[in-house]
């Protein structure tokens, strides 16, 4: 592993898992203090670890200063300036500002209360009501996050993996956009750009961040989570003066068929390259179900917002099958490759967590219509036999585990042949090997239901189809993400990596 990236520890009311941020200088006690980031910094530079942090710029939490602040102070004052505040409609002011709906259900907009009680403007959250909206239009907004940037660069950090990356500016009139907010989907290609997202004036802000990270020595790292499409739209935010790399999600949402895979993996490695950048692959993260889980659905489901009791259940057997064939074909990609933790494990979604445990906005402002996301955020496994699987001292994880996730606990999987952790040890030490990661795709012909390139020397090839598929004459195996049938051919949804 190169880095590691965490997602937020700052101080914060948690009303959506620390994404709602009271003060970006500082550590929420739940985590530790700024002594144990230090340390922590400094532990995984001594072994040659990098430390990328989440950064939220498009919201802050309502308990931080500058909206505590904002609250009582009246229309058009500097501290409701910092935010997105605007009269209600109608003859009272009763009426949101516009149509805008939140991307976790409901809408967009809360109306405030003044200090006498009574009715005042409203204000802006794309996200939950505790994470008002950031007014980037604000010279003071772009001065506070420079200055956020040089807090933790000094203190040692690598980078920065940047939320909401597309969401920062928003049209300037606050046009209706009578479309749903579904949570984390690009843009469709056939429609107008929302007014919300993927702005043009983004940009500005990625330049003046790329100039702080240059000043700073060695390497460090801008990362856009930016749900944009197509392709080509999403390569702006790394061009050469901006950010380092961005998420490919298209490559997240792509079918399992061959066809589809080698689009999206043409798209994107063609759009990069427009800019000199290198593409980025993923197949989970921390807001979608885990593709241990996605995969087990029928091909073309429309992926699920999170997965609950009474829902229809994946085929636990096959999408496990299918994210080791897709997890092989991914490292054996050149660019760079993002893992969720827990993914190593072969973990599949809690898809039977009880709903009074969920914690995610989405589950009550959709109004219990989407279970949301808290299935893919459970505490991992360590030890089958520990209480909370070794992740706690007693069972009380922050999330309730599943009882079948024993089988999947760390302890039972290292040093085990075949084990779904051993096999990403031995495809990533492959990868490393053989400099999958800066090398070159060439595609070979090879109908619609087997997918085969080469990289580096190696060829990868995987078996999209139901009939077993014949490894080349003379080629070495050198990985293989289920095993081979006895005559030595490739099965149905496995991916096998080729010498020779």
């Amino acid at each position: 592993m190169d880095a590691v990236w965490l997602s937020p520890f700052y101080p914060s009311p948690q009303a959506d898992a620390g994404y709602d941020v009271a003060d970006y200088r500082d550590i929420d006690p739940l985590f530790g203090t700024l002594a144990d980031a230090d340390k922590l910094i400094a532990e995984a530079r001594s072994r040659n670890l990098r430390v990328i942090v989440d950064l939220v710029p498009n919201h802050t939490s309502s308990a931080h200063r500058w909206f505590q602040a904002a609250l009582p102070a009246a229309p058009g004052s500097l501290e409701r300036s910092r935010y997105i505040f605007r009269d209600g409609l109608g003859p009272a002011g009763d009426q949101p500002p516009n149509d805008w709906q939140s991307v976790f259900g409901g809408p967009a907009w809360t109306r405030t209360v003044g200090p006498d009680g009574q009715p005042g403007q409203w204000y802006l959250h794309l996200f939950d009501t505790g994470q008002p909206d950031l007014n980037w239009d604000n010279p003071e907004v772009h001065a506070e996050f420079l200055d956020v940037l040089r807090f933790w660069l000094d203190r040692g950090v690598d980078g920065f993996r940047v939320d909401v990356a597309h969401g920062l500016i928003k049209q300037a009139d606050l046009a209706d956009w009578q479309e749903p907010q579904e949570i984390l989907s690009g843009n469709e290609v056939d429609k107008p750009r929302p007014p919300m997202w993927d702005q043009d004036g983004v940009h500005e802000i990625y330049r003046q961040w790329r100039q702080v990270l240059n000043s700073y020595p060695g390497e460090r790292v801008l990362v856009a989570e930016a749900w944009v499409e197509p392709a080509e739209r999403l390569a702006r935010y790394v061009r050469p003066d901006e950010m380092h790399q961005a998420f490919n999600f298209e490559y997240l949402l792509a079918a399992w068929t061959a066809p589809a895979q080698y689009a999206v993996i043409t798209r994107s490695l063609e759009a990069t390259d427009s800019v000199g950048a290198p593409t980025t692959w993923v197949l989970s993260n921390h807001d979608v179900v885990r593709h241990a889980s996605r995969l087990g659905l029928p091909i073309g489901t429309v992926r699920p917002n999170g997965i609950g009791i009474g829902d229809p259940q994946p085929d636990a057997a096959l999408g496990l099958r299918r994210a080791r064939a897709a997890t092989l074909l991914m490292l054996a990609l050149p660019g760079s490759a993002y893992l969720y933790q827990g993914e190593e494990l072969g973990l599949p979604e809690h898809t039977t967590l009880p709903d009074e445990a969920r914690q995610d906005p989405t589950w009550a402002r959709s109004g219990h219509t989407q279970r949301g996301r808290d299935g893919c955020r459970v505490p991992i496994p360590w030890e089958a036999d520990a209480p909370s699987y070794g992740f706690g001292p007693t069972d009380a994880s922050w999330l309730p585990q599943p009882s079948l996730w024993a089988e999947y606990a760390l302890d039972r999987q290292r040093d085990v042949p075949g084990s779904t952790y051993e096999l990403y040890r031995a495809a990533l030490r492959l990868r490393r090997a053989h400099g999958l990661g800066r090398g070159t795709l060439e595609w070979v012909p090879s109908g619609d239901e087997v997918l085969t390139f080469r990289n580096a020397g190696l060829t990868v090839l995987t078996n999209f189809g139901d009939a077993p598929v014949p490894v080349p004459a003379g080629a070495e195996v050198l990985a293989t993400s289920a095993p081979l049938d006895d005559d030595g051919a490739v099965p149905t949804d496995v991916t096998v990596w080729l010498r020779g």
